[in-house]
């Protein structure tokens, strides 16, 4: 089976997948979640519009597994 040029190059450099996620949600119109380590237990919520928030996120999963729904409660505001 021969891959795609962009399944390669994402496999070629891994470090650059989450750029590829954040990408895909602000073109879908959806907010991009991130856990930082220096984070701690709070997610980063990042909006298209380039605003950054620490959020409190809980999800929402079906029967099988698959997460449906994201719950998430703005703490703070850390970028404009």
């Amino acid at each position: 089976m021969k891959d795609s040029s962009r399944t390669k190059k994402l496999l070629e450099n891994l470090n650059g997948l989450h750029l590829e996620g954040k990408r895909k949600a602000f073109e879908l119109g959806h907010p991009y979640y991130s856990r930082q380590y220096t984070d701690g237990k709070y997610f980063r919520k990042e909006l298209p519009t380039g605003e950054v928030f620490f959020a409190l996120v809980e999800f929402k999963y079906d029967e099988k597994g698959y997460p449906i729904e994201v719950i998430d409660t703005y703490l703070q505001r850390i970028c404009p």
